[in-house]
């Protein structure tokens, strides 16, 4: 799934040409032949948390496309102008309308192929009551055993998930990098 391509400039609305720009960068950008304003495409940053009651997570049924009716971590784009852990706050108090505390940077997941970079970190909850926003179809909240595996919206969660579940077992959690291709 990859982004359309930039066909005008952000800068003076001429349409672009993709070339090497006279810089000495070394991949094609969509430069404009006007302006000479060169436009980058870079990743998209999805951020959230893996919020924890007891030996329960808390899952979010989606309530919006893609995956609509599938579950997953409460996460979605970051933001300009905040950090990945006000991101990661943000998404987790609009999907799930959760009271939680952060906790520590938890997983970092490459999707390079759709041109994604995923960060999750752990979280408390401070109550097992959801007031979930329109993206959320329910907020609920899952042993180990009970999560609808199935029904994971998306990759990314599942591993992190699998990972998270892991790492609680043996009592102690780390950091977690990986690809998905």
């Amino acid at each position: 799934m990859q982004r359309p391509p930039i066909k005008h400039c952000k800068n003076c609305g001429h349409a672009v040409v993709y070339r090497l720009p006279d810089d000495g960068d070394t991949k094609e950008r969509a430069v404009c032949p006007v302006c000479n304003t060169v436009h980058y495409e870079n990743p998209l940053t999805v951020v959230g948390t893996i919020p924890a009651w007891g030996d329960k997570v808390l899952l979010c049924k989606r309530n919006i496309e893609p995956r609509f009716g599938k579950w997953t971590l409460p996460a979605g784009f970051m933001e300009l102008n905040e950090t990945v852990a006000e991101g990661a706050a943000r998404e987790t108090t609009e999907e799930a309308g959760a009271q939680f505390e952060m906790g520590e940077f938890f997983s970092l997941v490459n999707i390079a192929r759709v041109g994604q970079v995923h960060l999750f970190y752990r979280a408390q909850l401070l109550s097992d009551q959801f007031d979930p926003g329109f993206e959320t179809q329910e907020a609920r909240l899952f042993t180990e055993d009970e999560v609808p595996w199935d029904e994971i919206a998306f990759r990314t969660v599942g591993e992190t998930l699998k990972r998270y579940f892991a790492d609680r077992s043996k009592g102690q959690f780390g950091i977690h990098v990986f690809d998905i291709t």
